[in-house]
C-alpha cells in the first residue's frame, strides 16, 4: 500500500514522457474518431483518469470522462446518472461506446454492458476485482465508510448478482500480481465464453493502472479491435521489439 504512490509517480512520468516524445505519431488515427467512456476507480474522479484519456485522445479516439464527480459506489446518483451518460455519448456519435473502467469503475463498466449491450462496443477493466466473494481487502474499509456516508441503492444485490454472469460484449481484464490494493485473482475472468473475454497480466501498481505505459499500450491494442473480427491479445503485437515477447 505504501509503495503505491511512488510507483504511480514513476508510471505517470514514464507515460507522460513517452507521449511528449511522440510528436509525430504514426498511430495518431488508430481510434478513427470512435467514442470511449472512461470510468474512475472507487473514491476517484475524472482528474485521476486524465493521463489515460489524454493518451487515447492523442491516438485518435473521442474520449470522455464520466462527469459524475467522485465514484462512491452504487449510489442513487451513479446508478441513475451513468446509464444517462452512456446514452449521451452513444447518441452523440450514433454508435456503441467502448467503456474503460478502472478498479470499481470496471465493475460499473460490466454493469453497463449487461444493461445496455446495444450501446457498449467493448469493455476494458483495469484492476477490477469483480469476484472478491466477500474477501476483505485494503479497500474494504473505504467501501464500508462510503456506504455509511453516501448510501447504496436498494437493488445493489441484484446488480452484484448480474455482474457474476458473462459480459455480453468483448471483455478484457487487465490485472497485476503486484497490485497493492486489490487481490489479483479476483480481477481475472473466465476466458471460455462468447463474446470473447481475456485476461492480460501486466506489472503495475493499482493506482498506476491509468498511467502505466504497459497498461496504456494494452488498452490501445484492445480498443483497436473490431468486435466482429476479434483477435486475441499478444504482447508481440504491442511490443514487437521486446525480447521473448509472447502472447
Amino acid at each position: 500500500m505504501l509503495l503505491e504512490l511512488p510507483r504511480w509517480t514513476v508510471e505517470y512520468g514514464a507515460s507522460r514522457l513517452l507521449d511528449l516524445a511522440a510528436v509525430a505519431l504514426p498511430d495518431r488515427d488508430l481510434g478513427a474518431g470512435r467514442p470511449v467512456l472512461v470510468l474512475p476507480g472507487f473514491s476517484a474522479h475524472d482528474r485521476l483518469t486524465g493521463r489515460l484519456r489524454g493518451h487515447l485522445a492523442q491516438r485518435g479516439w473521442q474520449v470522455h470522462g464520466w462527469e459524475l464527480g467522485s465514484n462512491h459506489g452504487l449510489t442513487e446518483r451513479i446508478v441513475t446518472g451513468l446509464p444517462q451518460r452512456l446514452a449521451e455519448v452513444a447518441d452523440r456519435y450514433d454508435e456503441p461506446v467502448a467503456v474503460v473502467g478502472w478498479s470499481f469503475g470496471g465493475l460499473l463498466a460490466r454493469w453497463l454492458a449487461h444493461e445496455h449491450p446495444d450501446r457498449v462496443r467493448q469493455v476494458v477493466c483495469l484492476g477490477s476485482p469483480w469476484r472478491a466473494e466477500g474477501e476483505r481487502t485494503r479497500a474494504t474499509g473505504m467501501f464500508e465508510k462510503s456506504r455509511e456516508k453516501h448510501g447504496i441503492v436498494e437493488n445493489a444485490r441484484e446488480i452484484v448478482d448480474l455482474l457474476r454472469g458473462p459480459v455480453p460484449v468483448p471483455l478484457t481484464a487487465v490485472w497485476s500480481r503486484t497490485d497493492g490494493i486489490v487481490p489479483w485473482r479476483g480481477c481475472t475472468v473466465d476466458e471460455q465464453v462468447e463474446p470473447p473475454a481475456e485476461n492480460v497480466e501486466v506489472v503495475s501498481s493499482h493506482v498506476g493502472m491509468v498511467a502505466n505505459p504497459l497498461v496504456l499500450s494494452v488498452v490501445v491494442d484492445r480498443l483497436r479491435q473490431d468486435p466482429a473480427a476479434w483477435e486475441p491479445f499478444a504482447w508481440r503485437n504491442v511490443l514487437p521489439g521486446l525480447p521473448g515477447a509472447a502472447s
